[in-house]
């Protein structure tokens, strides 16, 4: 599993759990990134996370728009939290990153719901990311 792929699930986390706990995603990252200190190669994985943390949350009102405007029949509030929290990170690297093309945004997002999620996470969630990747421009 990269490094990239680890900062991704990471990223997730931080995101649902601050969402279940009413906490702040960064914290709950820092406070992880405190535990595992002693195993290689965290650096580079929470550097990485704390971008798309950050990321989703300083564009979070944007990235909501978007999602919810591309989920048909779906509020915000009848997704399960762990599906937008998936969708807030890669809808932020489709829009938003420069380093991460939109193919490979969804595929660890599909990933990501195949792994953690419902079983029909992983349809819903591609078909979600795949119509914001036709529909909007990296900024």
């Amino acid at each position: 599993m990269s490094s990239r792929t680890k900062a991704r699930k990471r990223a997730v986390d931080a995101l649902y759990a601050a969402e279940l706990r009413d906490g702040m995603a960064t914290d709950l990252l820092e406070a992880t990134k405190n535990q595992v200190a002693d195993r290689q190669n965290q650096d580079e994985i929470f550097e990485f996370a704390l971008e798309l943390v950050s990321g989703v949350l300083s564009n979070q009102i944007e990235i909501d728009e978007i999602l919810a405007n591309v989920a048909q029949n779906w509020t915000l509030d009848r997704m399960p939290a762990l599906d937008r929290a998936i969708l807030r990170m890669a809808i932020f690297e489709i829009v938003y990153g420069n380093n991460t093309p939109a193919e490979v945004a969804i595929s660890e997002a599909v990933e990501l719901a195949t792994e953690l999620s419902t079983e029909d996470s992983p349809a819903f969630i591609n078909g979600v990311l795949a119509t914001v990747a036709a529909t909007r421009k990296p900024i």
